[in-house]
């Protein structure tokens, strides 16, 4: 889930200076609350937030 595992991991590697993207529509949480705060809120602070499609269109 997006409160568990995703805000675990994002906090622990951005801890360790890692360059961090988060990709929204590729990830859940069961509250809808919770998943619009960490994604618009506390993720943009430590991360890139976007979907896989722009995400893939960074790879070109």
């Amino acid at each position: 889930t997006t409160s568990g595992v995703v805000l675990s991991t994002l906090r622990e590697a951005a801890d360790k200076d890692y360059s961090l993207t988060v990709l929204k529509d590729a990830c859940h949480d069961g509250d809808p609350e919770v998943q619009h705060m960490l994604m618009e809120k506390l993720f943009p602070v430590q991360a890139n937030v976007m979907t896989v499609d722009a995400w893939i269109d960074t790879l070109d």
